[in-house]
């Protein structure tokens, strides 16, 4: 440690000298923002100097802050006011647990934050998903469609073979968009995740917390085009297949509060969400509401023992928004 210290106090030294004989003015006070230089001051972003925290604008919530709600079953759940960047409910929310088909919300972030909407995308044998129950698009190897009508195979009926086609087209590989998904996280600061695919099938080292996915859905929800694609409830893909004959598919999505088969508590209306279901990860939903005042929520439900019993624990936890 003392050779460590020395070795920084003699850079620093080397550092102030450098700077004298290049004619620089001294800084009489230098961790000073004012006494800067003006571009690296501007940088900083704010009025005082200093540059703005990394959860700035994040809901923050303390490892050891407990909720008690013996209604609320499921492994894991929570709450998030984004317009008053508060937590309104936690349980278990740094538990790493599997994410099922939310993954797919970090494969469409990737995707309409690097992609390119129009860009046409022929299905590859990649995309041919055999685990039994797996959700599809049911779309097929020599398959041409847009990377945008993808996105809606991706997010409406869930589908494992539209997730492989776009990682394929974005990286190349399977593994290649796992990495890109992890470098993804790690810039939103979800430390408690790591990704191996870009569908939710079940991996030993595929897995997240329910705070991790708020960080990857509320970044998700900044783009327009997400919000636009979460908020449909069915959509049409019109295409080629690999013989160049038209293709039609209507894709329908799962939510069930925004399908009509599930209430939600008065004052609030549902408005984007991903569902995801597997044997290890039980029955999970993420999802965005806001109230008659136009704010805006995130909730989250991880490992729920049924779908009726997911919509039970979602309800529960979103009435606090309201109570």
């Amino acid at each position: 440690m003392y050779r460590k210290k020395r070795l920084l106090t003699v850079c620093l030294a080397a550092c102030t000298l450098f700077l004298a004989s290049c004619g620089q003015k001294a800084l009489e006070r230098p961790y000073e923002w004012a006494e800067r230089d003006f571009t690296v001051h501007r940088q900083a972003g704010t009025e005082d100097g200093f540059a703005p925290g990394f959860a700035e604008d994040l809901c923050v919530l303390e490892p050891d802050a407990v909720w008690e709600d013996a209604s609320v079953n499921a492994e894991a759940a929570a709450v998030f006011d984004l317009s008053g960047k508060q937590v309104l409910f936690g349980k278990n929310a740094f538990e790493t647990l599997h994410p099922a088909s939310i993954t797919k919300v970090m494969t469409a972030l990737i995707a309409l934050k690097y992609g390119n909407l129009e860009d046409e995308v022929t299905v590859t044998e990649d995309a041919v998903i055999s685990e039994a129950g797996a959700s599809l698009a049911h779309i097929k190897p020599g398959d041409v469609l847009t990377l945008e009508q993808l996105l809606y195979g991706l997010m409406l009926p869930s589908g494992n073979d539209a997730a492989a086609a776009i990682a394929v087209h974005m990286a190349g590989s399977i593994d290649g968009f796992a990495d890109m998904m992890n470098e993804e996280a790690a810039r939103l600061g979800a430390a408690g995740t790591h990704f191996t695919n870009p569908h939710g099938l079940t991996d030993s080292q595929h897995y997240t917390t329910a705070y991790d996915l708020y960080l990857i859905f509320q970044e998700a929800l900044k783009l327009p085009k997400f919000r636009e694609i979460t908020g449909t409830t069915a959509y049409t893909a019109n295409y080629v297949d690999g013989n160049g004959a038209p293709v039609s598919k209507t894709w329908k999505g799962g939510n069930w509060y925004m399908t009509g088969e599930r209430s939600t508590p008065e004052g609030l209306t549902v408005f984007s969400g991903k569902t995801g279901t597997t044997n290890a990860a039980g029955y999970c939903l993420i999802m965005a509401s806001r109230d008659e005042e136009e704010k805006e929520y995130v909730s989250v439900v991880l490992k729920a023992g049924s779908r009726p019993n997911l919509y039970e624990n979602m309800t529960e936890i979103i009435r606090k928004i309201v109570n």
